[in-house]
């Protein structure tokens, strides 16, 4: 079955970086596009990054120039960094997969302290 898990969240000071992985199983990761979302407290679960089997990626506006979202097809892992991390930030991190329907991980925490 597919499995997602993601790893790498923690509290940061604003300014820092962190780099989120998500290690994906149970289906034929390298042709398939990935994304990752968030959601903040008391808010709607968004959009971050995508990026397709082929490599292209796009991006929230909000994290244009400041995450990048990369792909390992041999370890079947996608990662995010995210640099020059903001308070707004904060929120859990989820790894996406959509056939049919769509998969999550179970989300990794990101806090970004002031």
């Amino acid at each position: 079955q597919v499995q997602l898990v993601e790893s790498g969240g923690g509290l940061v000071q604003a300014g820092g970086s962190l780099r989120l992985s998500c290690a994906a199983s149970g289906f034929l990761f390298s042709g398939n596009a990935m994304g990752w979302y968030r959601q903040a407290p008391g808010k709607q679960r968004e959009l971050v990054a995508r990026i397709s089997g082929g490599g292209s990626t796009n991006y929230a506006d909000s994290v244009k120039g400041r995450f990048t979202i990369s792909r390992d097809n041999a370890k079947n892992t996608v990662y995010l960094q995210m640099n020059m991390l903001k308070p707004e930030d904060t929120a859990v991190y989820y790894c996406n997969y959509n056939y049919y329907r769509e998969y999550w991980g179970r989300g990794t925490h990101v806090t970004v302290n002031s």
